[in-house]
């Protein structure tokens, strides 16, 4: 399953907005470092389900199908927020850091309306400086990359002796899901690759880090509290300097307060839609009525959505360009051997066979690969076939003997 890790200063609301993504109860709190170890729960991805397309009623079973949009599961991590030299192990970030060795991509959340000052402190809103906050997590994220480095050197020098530069840069960093084609992209990129690593100093292991870090942990910005008055102008600020397609907005207190008044039975609310119904039979205080007034005028009409379920599926289908699979057994019924419709749906990085999709159903299925076939046309699918988004695929197998 695919793991994204939360991260950002502490006070910029990464706790509800992973409340608002799980719906479990973590502790809020705006003192500091109330979220003594990751949080972990699962959050959804989603599209449109090709039920719609094949004009079908489907019976998910490792996801779900709401009004014809398929909700696929993912990772969550609420990592504790971090803080400046965290890299060194203030405030206890070693531990915090190593969360984010096991996430695929991450959400760095960011206080739009600048109501905390540098160390994470509540603040004046308006006094804080946003860029400057992601500036100061993404230095601590990178340093403690380059600490790894430092950590590991003359298990480096040891292997590059043997074998390569890459392979031994990349045995050393794989405990934080460094591949071999992002360590030699990041050592072509820092012109590094001529270099043996006895000639690394510091400055070059900070510049390889940071080249790398985007490679293994691609990374999306979240401007949260987009809806207090004082946020708009750091928007504007923070998509001029790291550009539209890495930013998005929310507003992650309106997401929380939809979902728990939707799990009551107040009102009917679908996440990532642009409107939510309070229900007939609706019992609501003042203030719940106060809340979702202010959830609509200052949200809903002003920004569309509280912009939470289109961030994550910015992250996971733009920024990791990962497709939906649909594997099924009975290309006639697009069903399972259970007659199940449309069971299953899996979450394959870019360039994944239908035999990586097979090993990602079960490994028996992928040891008994024979061939697959595109369920809509029922032609056969070439071995070195890339999954495309949306595709329904029949795997076809053949059960080993046992040599006696």
């Amino acid at each position: 399953m695919l793991t994204i890790a939360i991260i950002g200063k502490t006070n910029v609301g990464k706790t509800t907005l992973f409340n608002a993504a799980t719906l479990l109860n973590a502790e809020i709190s705006n003192y500091p470092f109330t979220t003594k170890q990751a949080n972990e729960g699962i959050a959804y991805v989603c599209d449109v389900c090709v039920c719609k397309e094949l004009g079908l009623e489907d019976n998910p079973l490792n996801s779900t199908c709401i009004d014809g949009w398929r909700y696929a599961p993912v990772r969550l991590l609420d990592v504790p927020g971090l803080v400046k030299d965290a890299w060194r192990g203030r405030g206890l970030g070693n531990r915090f850091l190593s969360v984010i060795g096991q996430a695929d991509a991450l959400i760095h959340v960011v206080d739009a309306s600048g109501s905390i000052d540098a160390e994470g402190k509540i603040a004046k809103p308006g006094s804080g400086n946003p860029v400057q906050d992601i500036m100061d997590i993404e230095i601590e994220v990178e340093r403690w990359v380059a600490q790894i480095i430092k950590n590991n050197r003359q298990l480096i020098i040891r292997e590059e002796a043997s074998t390569s530069l890459e392979e031994a840069l990349t045995k050393a960093l794989s405990g934080i899901k460094a591949g071999p084609h992002q360590v030699a992209q990041a050592l072509r990129s820092t012109g590094l690759d001529e270099i043996d690593f006895q000639r690394w100093n510091a400055r070059r292991t900070r510049k390889f880090a940071g080249e790398l870090l985007p490679l293994i942990k691609p990374f999306l910005i979240i401007a949260n509290k987009m809806d207090l008055p004082s946020a708009e102008e750091n928007i504007e600020m923070l998509t001029d300097y790291y550009s539209q397609g890495l930013v998005a907005t929310c507003s992650a207190e309106a997401e929380l307060a939809l979902r728990r008044a939707e799990r009551s039975g107040l009102l009917s609310y679908i996440p990532g839609q642009e409107k939510f119904r309070i229900a007939e039979d609706a019992e609501l205080s003042l203030a719940q009525r106060q809340a979702l007034e202010y959830v609509e005028q200052r949200v809903m009409k002003k920004w569309m959505r509280t912009g939470i379920q289109q961030a994550l599926n910015t992250l996971i289908f733009r920024l990791l360009k990962v497709n939906m699979a649909y594997p099924v057994a009975n290309e006639a019924e697009f069903s399972d051997h259970h007659g199940n419709v449309l069971p299953d749906v899996h979450l394959m990085p870019d360039g994944s066979t239908p035999l990586d999709l097979a090993r990602d159903v079960h490994t028996r299925l992928a040891e008994n690969y024979i061939l697959a076939i595109d369920a809509r046309t029922g032609m056969r699918l070439p071995k070195d076939y890339s999954l495309r988004h949306r595709d329904i695929v029949k795997i076809m197998t053949q059960q080993r003997v046992k040599a006696r």
